[in-house]
């Protein structure tokens, strides 16, 4: 339970940081698809650097989970049309709804709770997708 709690907290503060940095505000998911804003590019360009750098650390410290197993991250497949095709699904998803999948909980618990259609929406895309996932090509 103990540690649990920890990832609530966690989750709990980064959504907070989310939602005072804007990042979950549809004007400035808006202005960023219309490209009349750099804030929400300066966040996710910050996330992508942020990231690259923290797999980098994890794959050459060898760094251990808390279950004291190394952490091993797989190289990626490699595949243009995987990408592409699946980058245009969640691009267009994130453009017609006006909010990335992540930040749907903020907004739900922020009051805006038309978002638990785009959630079921969302929900019902992922399973899809699970049943679908055999027979697509990887």
């Amino acid at each position: 339970m103990m540690r649990s709690s920890r990832y609530i907290l966690v989750g709990i503060i980064f959504g907070i940081t989310l939602y005072k940095a804007e990042a979950v505000s549809w004007f400035r998911i808006y202005e960023m698809f219309h490209f009349q804003s750099f804030h929400m590019f300066g966040i996710i360009a910050s996330a992508i650097v942020l990231g690259v750098l923290v797999v980098q650390i994890i794959r050459r410290t060898h760094m251990h989970s808390t279950d004291g197993k190394e952490i091993v991250i797989p190289p990626k497949d490699r595949s243009i049309p995987r990408y592409l095709i699946g980058g245009f699904i969640f691009g267009a998803g994130w453009a017609l709804a006006g909010v990335c999948p992540g930040p749907m909980f903020i907004l739900m618990g922020s009051g805006y709770t038309v978002f638990v259609v785009f959630l079921l929406a969302a929900m019902t895309g992922t399973f899809a997708y699970g049943k679908l996932r055999p027979k697509l090509p990887h």
